[in-house]
C-alpha cells in the first residue's frame, strides 16, 4: 500500500531559495553560476525551439555534440566567437548586458 503525501505541507523552490539566499555562501555561490545557468537556459530553449539535436546544433555551428552539452550542462566557458557560431546556427542573436 503506497503512502499518501500530503501536498499542502510541500516547500516549493521559491520558498526554498528564499531561505537558502539568506546564507551568504549560497548566495555567492548562486549569484556565480547566474551567468552560465542563464546562457544553458537560452542556448537550450533556442535549441528545442528549432526542433534541434545537440549533434545537429553543433553541426550547424561547426564544433562537436560534446560542446553543446557541456555548455547546456553548464560545463564549460565559452569564447565569444563560439557563442556568435551558435547564434547564428539557430538563426538568432546575441545579446549581452553588463550591470
Amino acid at each position: 500500500m503506497k503512502k499518501k503525501i500530503d501536498i499542502s505541507k510541500l516547500t516549493t523552490f521559491e520558498e526554498l531559495k528564499v531561505e537558502w539566499m539568506k546564507d551568504p555562501g549560497f548566495r555567492r555561490e548562486y549569484q556565480k553560476v547566474q551567468p552560465h545557468y542563464q546562457l544553458a537556459r537560452q542556448i537550450i530553449g533556442a535549441r528545442l525551439k528549432k526542433k534541434m539535436t545537440q549533434a545537429e546544433l553543433a553541426k550547424k555551428a561547426k564544433t562537436g555534440q560534446a560542446v553543446i552539452s557541456r555548455l547546456e550542462g553548464m560545463n564549460a566557458q565559452p569564447t565569444i566567437s563560439l557563442l556568435q557560431r551558435i547564434a547564428q546556427a539557430l538563426n538568432t542573436k546575441i545579446e549581452l548586458t553588463i550591470r
